[in-house]
């Protein structure tokens, strides 16, 4: 799933709608990474600037999740998607965000093929960057629970991944995985 639902006030509009040099939107461009990274049955939660990010959606063949009270902050988002992928016969899912446009296909494929090995249901991996925690987010049904129980405000599910023992799985030679603001 990919979280698109924030307005982007430090950058001045959504970041779903922001162009990269190519001039491709963040949340095209993200559908388009975790795709070729080997994930199906897509959603994006969206909220800020909602139909606008719909209609750069419109042939993109994923699933919409409104995110009703985006304006919470991420936890709302991190919520809406985990409720939109309950209701799927889905073992695990990878959560994504959209204001990381140098996060690639390349990772999110190391991040799922680290989690192969494993129950799906159990596994808890993260993509790490310098030997902190990034995203992508490998996310077993289990662990459902305890992200959403964790996740307020402006705060995803960080608490839960490292009181849980969260997996880091290395991927700085293939990107920093910092947000853009600006």
């Amino acid at each position: 799933m990919l979280l698109a639902a924030g307005a982007g006030t430090r950058m001045g509009r959504p970041k779903a709608l922001v162009r990269d040099a190519d001039g491709v939107p963040w949340v095209l461009r993200s559908v388009d990474v975790l795709r070729a990274g080997g994930c199906t049955g897509i959603a994006v939660v969206v909220g800020a600037a909602a139909d606008q990010v719909v209609d750069l959606l419109a042939a993109a063949d994923v699933a919409i999740v409104p995110s009703l009270s985006w304006q919470d902050g991420v936890s709302a988002s991190l919520k809406s998607g985990l409720a939109w992928a309950a209701a799927t016969d889905a073992d695990a899912a990878v959560v994504h965000l959209v204001d990381l446009p140098d996060v690639g296909a390349d990772v999110v494929r190391r991040v799922v093929a680290a989690g192969r090995s494993n129950d799906p249901t159990q596994v808890l991996l993260r993509a790490g960057f310098h030997g902190s925690g990034g995203h992508p987010v490998l996310l077993g049904r289990a662990h459902w629970a305890g992200a959403l129980a964790a996740a307020h405000g402006d705060r995803g599910a960080n608490a839960y991944l490292n009181a849980a023992g969260c997996t880091l799985v290395p991927c700085e030679d293939l990107a920093e995985g910092n947000d853009r603001d600006s």
